[in-house]
């Protein structure tokens, strides 16, 4: 067994039982700090990509090559399983869609999401017959890999300003059966919305962790087995900078220094 092999079969086990947390790094440093800390599998985040590049996080403004370059950069610089943050699959047809997570899984990945967000303002969410087949064509490509892949499929509505609870199940109740291994629907409201995805569907639910949806402890009981934090931990670095930055430009103190930690912990961190 290779080592991606091995590490897309300990990433498919995780979600046989129980819950467990997917922490999302934006680069290899933060990919080392993460892996360090006890996280059992990794993902990347587009947001935080995006933010690193400079820009705004939005559909349709990352590269593929952009994204799995920084994917791979990741996955290289861990032991741990990592699952890639792809968009819509960057590519107009299903077939396009199917290259990427080929492309993915040539990138050291063990598993990735597709989402079915369009990055049109006044359609911003896919035609469910169109989005079904981009899930499929994902989900063949992932099947026939020499390696379990883990296939989650996003359905974007409470992102987008459509809050429809019964239509966004449909959509990942059609997503399962189009092959999804994992399902997810980021920016549920609350408990009562994520106990109603995960009794109505089969597969496994990821949900993206919120202060309104409670603890790690609380999603378990509600029958979610992942939890993802998407961008939280790279608005959060982004946020000890603004404050850090703010500090200085605003006062010309350094008190933010108090609860940094030291360049001789860090590159201990990094060094292990």
């Amino acid at each position: 067994m290779t080592a991606q092999a091995s590490r897309a079969a300990v990433f498919a086990r995780l979600h046989d039982t129980g819950v467990f947390v997917v922490a999302n790094a934006s680069d290899p440093g933060s990919a080392r700090l993460l892996g360090g800390l006890g996280f059992p599998a990794l993902a990347t985040t587009s947001a935080g990509l995006a933010f690193a590049l400079g820009r705004p996080d939005a559909s349709n403004l990352l590269r593929r090559d952009e994204v799995l370059g920084n994917a791979a950069a990741i996955a290289a610089a861990t032991d741990l399983p990592v699952s890639a943050d792809l968009e819509s699959g960057y590519g107009q047809t299903p077939q396009d869609v199917a290259e990427t997570v080929r492309l993915a899984a040539a990138a050291g990945l063990v598993g990735c999401s597709i989402e079915d967000a369009t990055g049109v303002p006044d359609a911003p969410v896919l035609d469910l017959a169109e989005a079904v087949d981009r899930v499929a064509a994902a989900a063949a490509a992932a099947r026939g890999l020499p390696f379990d892949f883990v296939l989650t499929a996003r359905s974007e509505n409470f992102l987008y300003g459509r809050p429809d609870l019964a239509d966004t199940i449909a959509r990942l109740q059609a997503f399962e059966q189009a092959g999804a291994d994992v399902l997810y629907a980021p920016g549920l409201p609350d408990a009562a919305a994520v106990r109603a995805v995960c009794s109505s569907v089969g597969r496994p639910v990821n949900v993206l962790a919120s202060p309104a949806l409670g603890p790690v402890a609380e999603l378990a009981s509600l029958g979610v087995r992942r939890v993802s934090l998407g961008s939280a931990f790279a608005r959060a670095a982004l946020g000890g900078l603004l404050t850090a930055a703010t500090e200085v430009i605003e006062h010309g103190t350094l008190g933010f220094l108090t609860g940094a930690p030291t360049y001789a912990r860090l590159n201990s961190l990094l060094r292990n």
